[in-house]
């Protein structure tokens, strides 16, 4: 774990660096408060820091309020370090934000002790932070397919449809159901729907630009958001993801299923709509699909579709 050291005093700052790293941390160096506040103000910041508290340019204390202010993850571990003793300025010091604080001339067991105290609270902090983006990511994945659900990619097409009003250009969209998948579950069981949606979600997305997205929209549909790309773009697109899928097999519990889909395919307009819209005219598209026969493609834009008749 990083620990800067913060302190004018070239004597003193060698006596700590030459302490902290027998500890086996490691050690980043400022010999005044506004190195420091150039080193916390960085992303990839020590989580711990030793702060003189009389220093040129910028004190320990206003480094403290400095960090807090900044409201910046993760936790950063202060610890004052003052010749000052008086309750008044132990006041001061936990004010200003600081976690803790050692007293000059320091102690090498109490400063270790402090330190792995502060190191243990920067650890919980750091599993606490791991814990909730676990839970923001569960709340966003649908745990079938482990591709985005339905609010996690409807919200990923609204804010793709917002830069393409803001930079006039257009986004594709494409939803896409899987044909006849009550059948399959029908003629061999739930787990193996489940296995074919898993099957389906795989070959989507490892057919695709890195930068495009698609998320599991309901049962058996899924959408998939192309940014900028034109509707002749975005149908080849789809072309090829329906080949995809029709192409080989999906291997079932030991059996061979032929699964296909149909797709609707549309594409923004860079002055209006909104996201919804766009989502209603690609289905409006995908039930021509559905209508021609299944296992292919259907186009259609937002001024031929029924949707704009509606608006």
């Amino acid at each position: 774990m990083k620990v800067l050291i913060a302190d004018d005093n070239q004597i003193s700052r060698v006596l700590l660096r030459n302490s902290v790293e027998r500890w086996g941390y490691e050690v980043v160096l400022a010999a005044n408060g506004l190195e420091a506040w150039d080193i916390l103000a960085q992303t990839d910041a020590p989580p711990m820091a030793i702060l003189d508290w009389v220093m040129p340019d910028i004190t320990g204390p206003e480094l403290c309020r400095r960090v807090r202010e900044n409201h910046r993850e993760p936790y950063t571990y202060i610890l004052l370090l003052t010749s000052k003793n008086t309750k008044n300025d132990t006041v001061e010091g936990f004010e200003a934000g600081a976690d803790d604080y050692i007293v000059k001339p320091f102690d090498d067991n109490e400063l270790r002790m402090r330190l792995r105290a502060g190191q243990r609270i920067v650890d919980l902090q750091m599993k606490l932070m791991q814990a909730r983006e676990e839970l923001r990511e569960r709340a966003n994945k649908d745990l079938l397919t482990m591709l985005p659900n339905r609010p996690a990619i409807a919200a990923a097409l609204e804010r793709e449809i917002s830069r393409c009003h803001r930079d006039s250009r257009t986004c594709g969209v494409i939803l896409l159901d899987i044909d006849h998948f009550k059948k399959i579950n029908d003629t061999y069981g739930h787990f193996a729907g489940d296995a074919v949606l898993r099957e389906t979600a795989m070959r989507l997305r490892g057919n695709m630009r890195e930068y495009d997205q698609v998320g599991r929209y309901g049962g058996e549909e899924f959408l998939v958001v192309l940014p900028n790309c034109d509707l002749e773009a975005a149908t080849k697109q789809a072309e090829r993801l329906r080949l995809k899928l029709y192409s080989e097999p999906m291997r079932v519990d030991g059996a061979e299923l032929n699964v296909s889909a149909s797709f609707g395919v549309t594409v923004s307009d860079p002055a209006e709509g909104s996201p919804d819209v766009f989502v209603r005219v690609a289905d409006e598209a995908l039930y021509r699909s559905k209508a021609s026969g299944r296992n292919c493609v259907s186009t259609l834009r937002l001024e031929e579709s029924s949707v704009a008749l509606a608006h």
